[in-house]
């Protein structure tokens, strides 16, 4: 029988980097001004310390394919793991649309070529259904596109960074930094943003899905989290940094990406430079969603297996056992996802799909902190090769600290606070389709429980 593939400790860093680090999501944070500081080490404190600690012992504790869902299970039962299953896979296709309405785009800024509406949707179908193809392989088969997105994601990060710092010297800094500016405003736009940053430092728990195919998972998954998360801080807090100092805030949106960083640092929207970063960062774009698809479609079959997703979720290939269910409805529900956006109001597509993805996945890890501090008692004599110390109270500060990060955001990115018409053009869709997407998944876990009882 041929043995697996491993993963290395060195792997295992560049895959977390490759999960965790979101080039795509520089721009909007960008987009806050000078407040964004403020912020990036608020939350790194109050948010990523915690949620690594918790995300490593966990992980180590409870290895297999079930992730935040099996966390979850075990703590409060299936009906709350179900919960879980569904807002952390039906995330990602909606992720998937958002990342493919890109493309087009990029391809225009490689070759000047001007694309139609009907082109346009025939490229990010082929990007999303790419994607679903490769993750019909063992991600050991894809260590090399994990290994080099992480790379080239830092490459970009360092690049737009450093030109940023350049351009700054040569042409003079751009907004204005003082202490004052630094401080938060606490506006609603501001606010809004900050689930952003949290999204940027989510997905430590996808490395744990990985843990069958690694050398040493009860050492590597620690390892690699605390690496990944030191690496992952320094290189968003540089690349805002370069962003910050050379491009005025007003002339980034939350539509803007790296790439829109890079013409606005070199001052040209097109040449050799701006070919090859765009090239770069949809290779990056790939590279990110296979990353996910992996750990996402785990967590969905194992769940499917668990009789708390659709039976289609659990479909595994008969060749490799890769959830091949799973993989196949991010495409569908991408896909129609895709096809809708040009009958939608006319605004930001990539915004609009990102920020509805944002409020499922955010949603997703609510139970995940009181599951940590419950397992802690319910579980107390389970081994924890990874065991965050500290007394009850500190351990509190731990799973609270987070929990109201996430709410906070939640309420910031999805409930309308501000009833202006533009406002409520912007937010309302959010709105409502999260709802839409909440009583779906309560329809489905009520549905599958009802067959449970019987």
């Amino acid at each position: 029988m041929e043995s697996k593939k491993k993963f290395s400790l060195m792997s295992a860093i560049l895959s977390v980097i490759c999960v965790v680090f979101v080039a795509e999501a520089a721009a909007p944070v960008a987009a806050i001004g000078n407040s964004q500081f403020f912020w990036w080490v608020f939350l790194l404190i109050t948010f990523l310390l915690p949620y690594g600690l918790i995300s490593s012992e966990l992980g180590t504790t409870y290895i297999g394919d079930g992730g935040i869902y099996d966390w979850v299970t075990k703590a409060f039962g299936h009906r709350w793991g179900a919960r879980v299953s569904w807002y952390y896979w039906i995330n990602f296709p909606l992720w998937l649309a958002s990342l493919a309405v890109m493309t087009p785009e990029l391809i225009h800024t490689m070759t000047g070529i001007e694309i139609s509406t009907p082109v346009a949707i025939i490229i990010e179908l082929i990007f999303t259904w790419l994607i679903v193809w490769i993750s019909f392989f063992p991600v050991s088969d894809s260590i090399w596109i994990l290994n080099g997105a992480a790379i080239i994601k830092m490459v970009l990060a360092l690049l737009v960074g450093g030109l940023g710092v350049y351009v700054a010297l040569t042409k003079g800094i751009a907004n204005e930094f003082t202490p004052q500016s630094m401080l938060p405003t606490f506006d609603l736009r501001s606010l809004s943003f900050i689930s952003v940053i949290i999204f940027n430092l989510l997905g430590f728990e996808v490395i744990c899905t990985f843990s069958d195919q690694m050398e040493n998972p009860k050492k590597q998954i620690p390892q690699s989290i605390i690496v990944a998360g030191l690496v992952i801080a320094a290189i968003y807090i540089f690349s805002a940094f370069g962003i910050s100092v050379a491009i005025p805030t007003d002339q980034i949106s939350t539509g803007s990406g790296m790439i829109d960083s890079f013409k606005l640092l070199t001052g040209s929207t097109d040449g050799w430079f701006i070919i090859l970063m765009a090239f770069l960062f949809l290779l990056t774009l790939f590279g990110n969603m296979i990353s996910w698809s992996l750990g996402v479609n785990n967590t969905a079959c194992y769940a499917a297996e668990n009789d708390d997703m659709p039976s289609f979720f659990k479909k595994r290939s008969k060749k490799n056992q890769m959830p091949i269910g799973a993989s196949l409805m991010n495409g569908i529900v991408a896909s129609i996802v895709i096809i809708m956006a040009p009958f939608l109001p006319n605004q930001d597509l990539f915004w609009a799909f990102f920020s509805l993805n944002l409020v499922m996945f955010l949603l997703s890890y609510v139970p995940v902190f009181p599951a940590f501090y419950r397992l802690r008692q319910i579980d107390p004599d389970v081994q924890r090769p990874f065991k965050v110390s500290g007394k009850p109270a500190f351990l509190k500060v731990l799973v609270i600290l987070p929990m109201i990060m996430i709410i906070i955001s939640l309420i910031f990115t999805a409930v309308p606070l501000d009833f202006s018409p533009d406002a409520l053009t912007e937010k309302l869709p959010i709105t409502i389709g999260a709802i839409i997407f909440i009583l779906f998944g309560e329809a489905i876990i009520k549905i599958k429980h009802i067959k449970k009882e019987k």
